[in-house]
């Protein structure tokens, strides 16, 4: 009784030191407890114990439409979404990147495609598309508008090539590296199918294919490096077996480009 006498004998806080660190240990304590408890605690959701899935409402897409109808990605008929990848408020920064599912002739090109490709109208946030069109009458019924709106319309048609635009590797060649990427690719397109043939007839191949490359790219004019040439090089590579000094043009290009540039 005498020390609780003493604790209650005035109610004037008292700033003897030992007092002091006793009630700074005492509130350390007590703010460690219910942070503890706090952090431990199981976290309910009164009244959505079978789930809260639920369609959504205007309100909800709200924050994620663009004011101008032309800047979105058109979901459904009522909602769509910005194409501006750093809205003011971050929590509504969504990718852009859609799955559409459907079965033959369900509308996937029609209902969504389509009218998404009619965007081309914004100006604010200019899209490029490409498009795959097997029947081929995307770029008839939406063409013209992506022309009329500044779109250069590119086809590559792989059944008929009167009907497409060319593609020429040659014209993307800048280093060395390019001209081993371009080889690679070109056996591994054109080795057929089964199975893959001895290593070094492989090698032989990728060597030969980027002497030639290398010379067109280097010593041809602008209007050779292509395909073309390449093949005219490689049917020029005539040997013969009963003369193995037998040098055919393409020897002679090499030797040549040797005597001029003996360190190319």
């Amino acid at each position: 009784m005498t020390g609780l006498n003493t604790a209650f004998h005035s109610l004037v806080p008292s700033f003897h030191p030992i007092d002091l660190c006793v009630g700074v240990a005492a509130a350390i304590a007590i703010r460690l407890a219910v942070y503890i408890k706090g952090k431990n605690a199981k976290k309910f959701r009164k009244n959505l114990e079978y789930g809260s899935a639920r369609w959504g409402t205007a309100e909800d897409i709200k924050p994620y439409v663009d004011p101008a109808f032309e800047n979105n990605i058109i979901l459904t008929q009522t909602e769509r979404l910005t194409m501006n990848s750093r809205p003011k408020d971050p929590k509504t920064a969504r990718n852009k990147n859609v799955l559409i599912v459907g079965g033959s002739g369900s509308g996937k090109t029609r209902f969504w495609l389509k009218p998404n490709l009619l965007q081309c109208t914004s100006k604010t946030y200019p899209t490029s598309f490409v498009v795959t069109d097997p029947k081929g009458d995307i770029v008839v019924s939406c063409g013209h508008a992506l022309q009329k709106n500044g779109y250069q319309i590119k086809i590559l048609n792989s059944l008929n090539f009167k009907k497409s635009m060319h593609y020429n590797p040659f014209a993307y060649i800048h280093s060395e590296k390019d001209i081993l990427k371009l080889v690679t690719t070109l056996i591994a397109n054109t080795k057929g199918e089964g199975k893959a043939g001895d290593d070094f007839w492989v090698k032989a191949e990728t060597l030969l294919y980027t002497a030639l490359i290398g010379y067109i790219h280097y010593e041809a004019p602008v209007e050779e490096q292509n395909f073309s040439t390449l093949i005219e090089f490689i049917n020029a590579m005539e040997v013969r077996e009963d003369d193995e000094d037998f040098k055919n043009p393409v020897d002679l290009m090499f030797d040549e480009l040797k005597k001029r540039k003996p360190d190319h």
